[in-house]
């Protein structure tokens, strides 16, 4: 990608930092779930003693964010099985399931998420049918979310996809004008759905996370930090995902 240089490492005892230098003014250091990978983007002219000095002040930081990170409670791997427990726009739902000689679909009333199935339907195709469905959920709720901050950040999203990213939240195609969306965030509150989409939108003004980035997340959706926080706190799932 223009602007940014090949990836250099900077090891601390048994921490590794990968550095890359870009077309910004500040050092950025961040620890990424789900093992604490640590990142240090650095301007351009930035030398590495320099970038390894920082790093070094720094290292009682990194240290407690892996700590956080090592003790964040984690969901079990699901089995969809009767009465386990399943998350929906942040709320806890138990799964029954029925068996029926039709095709499968899914249920949701207040208490529980009923999976319609055939007798004898494997785990797998459970968790097919379980996933089609939780993407059913977010077509019908992320376009009026892009039309709302389309209008707001006068910017245009040509597309966006679904699909389970083992790395990201979310992710941004500056040149081509679209995003992609985690299909775990159907499990978190709405507000941080709508605070991954803000941030992956904001990359069509800012591709970078510069301080221009920062600037439009402070003036058009002043509570970012604290979504972000509290995405990173919730229970982390069998694969675990970071925001970049």
């Amino acid at each position: 990608m223009k602007g940014v240089l090949q990836e250099e490492v900077i090891v601390l005892g048994d921490i590794s930092i990968y550095v890359t230098r870009k077309d910004i003014k500040n050092v950025h250091l961040s620890v990424h779930p789900p093992v604490g990978r640590v990142t240090l983007a650095a301007p351009m002219n930035t030398r590495l003693e320099v970038a390894r000095a920082y790093a070094v002040s720094k290292l009682a930081w990194i240290r407690q964010q892996q700590q956080q990170l090592t003790t964040q409670a984690r969901e079990t791997p699901r089995e969809f099985i009767e009465r386990e427990s399943h998350y929906l726009w942040g709320r806890r739902y138990l799964l029954s399931i029925k068996e029926i000689d039709t095709k499968p679909f899914v249920k949701l009333d207040h208490k529980r998420i009923t999976l319609n199935i055939r007798a004898n339907t494997s785990m797998e195709k459970r968790a097919e049918i379980i996933h089609e469905w939780h993407k059913s959920l977010l077509h019908q709720t992320v376009p009026p979310l892009i039309a709302k901050w389309q209008t707001k950040l006068g910017v245009t999203v040509k597309e966006y996809f679904l699909q389970r990213m083992k790395t990201k939240w979310g992710s941004c195609n500056h040149q081509a004008g679209n995003i992609r969306l985690n299909t775990e965030l159907v499990k978190k509150p709405k507000e941080l759905l709508e605070y991954v989409i803000v941030h992956e939108m904001a990359h069509l003004i800012e591709p970078t996370h510069n301080e221009r980035f920062v600037a439009v997340l402070n003036r058009f959706f002043p509570t970012w930090n604290e979504a972000r926080a509290e995405l990173n706190e919730l229970p982390l799932a069998s694969e675990n995902w970071a925001l970049k």
